[in-house]
């Protein structure tokens, strides 16, 4: 049954209301982002606040070491994700299953209750303060979930593509290279684009870890910056939209396989 005209005209009203309410919190930003920092100052648009927020603010540093480590935990994450995924989801072997639900608890343990113990353990083998203080606990962080979601892919993939390729002769390695990861790459970018997200606005962890200026993160170093350097809401807006770019481009970039790939795991969930 076709939908009528006013329930047409009613889902669009309702979508494009939605969508304002989205869209109000980030017009409000650039609109500030875009107005003078001092008060009195003459004209509205101040295209100079970008600038001045990136040499003020570091940010050019900080954008820097949060990209090195979001690129890091992805594709550490990725990886082993996909192994460990297509272990569970393809192979049977004794324990199997509760070796996955106890890797599942590390989706149940919040990172705020062992970010304390995390922290005087890296100190204890001289950790804190480098990069591998902000990849590896991430890449744990984001094992549980990739694992999970990559299972779920792996489980419901053909078998017979699985048994065909083992008949010609294909191991492991190439069925899961050359056949099942180019068929799955939605479920794969879509999990990237997740735990990017996700490392990208990671700020506990670097606040704990870090106390070098040189390797804060993005959002750590957008606190710093409001604390510090500005108390202009201008300035501050401009370094939250530069913070924020990279995980929008992101997005723009992998939204077609996201969005299939979330559809997807939620039709097959």
């Amino acid at each position: 049954m076709k939908p009528t005209q006013v329930e047409r005209a009613a889902t669009y009203a309702l979508l494009i209301l939605a969508a304002a309410f989205a869209l109000y919190p980030l017009g409000l930003i650039v609109v500030t982002a875009l107005q003078p920092d001092q008060i009195g100052a003459d004209g509205w648009f101040e295209i100079a606040n970008f600038a001045n927020a990136w040499e003020i603010g570091r940010f050019g540093d900080y954008l820097s070491t949060s990209i090195i480590v979001s690129l890091a935990v992805v594709v550490l994450s990725a990886t082993l994700a996909s192994l460990a995924g297509y272990a569970f989801g393809t192979m049977r072997f004794r324990g199997s299953t509760a070796l996955f639900y106890l890797l599942l608890l590390g989706l149940m343990v919040p990172s705020e209750a062992i970010v304390v113990p995390l922290y005087y353990d890296l100190r204890a083998i001289g950790l804190t303060d480098t990069y591998l203080s902000l990849i590896l606990p991430q890449v744990a962080q984001s094992l549980a979930f990739g694992t999970f979601w990559m299972r779920a892919y792996f489980r419901s993939s053909s078998r017979e593509v699985i048994d065909a390729a083992r008949i010609d002769g294909a191991g492991h390695l190439r069925i899961l290279w050359s056949i099942l990861l180019p068929m799955g790459r939605p479920a794969l970018i879509t999990m990237v684009v997740l735990v990017f997200m996700w490392t990208w606005n990671e700020f506990l962890l670097p606040l704990v870890m870090i106390t070098d200026e040189d390797l804060r993160t993005a959002p750590l170093g957008l606190a710093f910056f409001q604390g510090q350097y500005t108390a202009g809401t201008s300035l501050l807006a401009a370094g939250a939209l530069l913070v924020a770019l990279p995980v929008v481009v992101v997005y723009l970039i992998a939204q077609r396989h996201f969005i299939r790939g979330m559809l997807e795991g939620a039709v097959k969930g």
